[in-house]
């Protein structure tokens, strides 16, 4: 058992059987009145936030949390293949554990996987990736009086979208976090 005074950004709490992650936390001592630990702490599985304070000294239960990284490798049915880089082992994430990050993944790729006591629990990304346009509309000649967008279908199936500018077969990079266009891969 551990204590608040463990608490630190990215520890992640056992607490009513769910798991938290600690985003940020603050230890206070205010003049009159015993100190306690004011955390902000998201949910692993499903990314809620919530403030908690807890009594200076309080017991908590810190889990293990495990970080490594993982090549994609194939989807099999509602499951992703992923490979340890580490030991070539290779587990298969649910597909409601990869959530959104579908969109983005490429054969190949390398992610970092959070593990808890061997099950995985959510999928880092890098911040951007490229991927190929497979579809889109051509752009209007002559309309530039606002910078327009159209929709457009990238490799992994996910629809964005981008500049009128950008043709089936360019290579975007894409902010894995909110899905959103950044430029052409040069």
């Amino acid at each position: 058992m551990a204590s608040t005074a463990d608490i630190k950004n990215g520890v992640v709490l056992s607490i009513d059987g769910q798991l938290w992650n600690v985003i940020e936390f603050q230890h206070v001592k205010p003049g009159k009145g015993g100190a306690f630990v004011r955390t902000k702490l998201k949910n692993v599985i499903s990314g809620k936030v919530v403030d908690r304070t807890y009594n200076a000294g309080a017991k908590i239960d810190i889990e293990n949390v495990d970080r490594r990284d993982f090549t994609y490798l194939y989807a099999d049915g509602d499951g992703f293949v992923f490979m340890d880089t580490s030991d070539y082992d290779q587990i298969t994430v649910p597909g409601p554990t990869v959530g959104d990050a579908k969109n983005f993944l490429l054969e190949n790729q390398q992610v970092t996987i959070a593990l808890n006591n061997g099950n995985p629990l959510y999928i880092d990304l890098p911040a951007s990736v490229t991927l190929e346009v497979t579809y889109t509309e051509p752009g209007l000649q002559g309309d530039r009086s606002s910078a327009g967008t159209k929709p457009a279908t990238v490799e992994t199936g996910y629809e964005m979208q981008v500049p009128l500018f950008v043709e089936t077969g360019t290579k975007i990079k894409v902010d894995t976090r909110t899905g959103d266009y950044l430029g052409r891969e040069k």
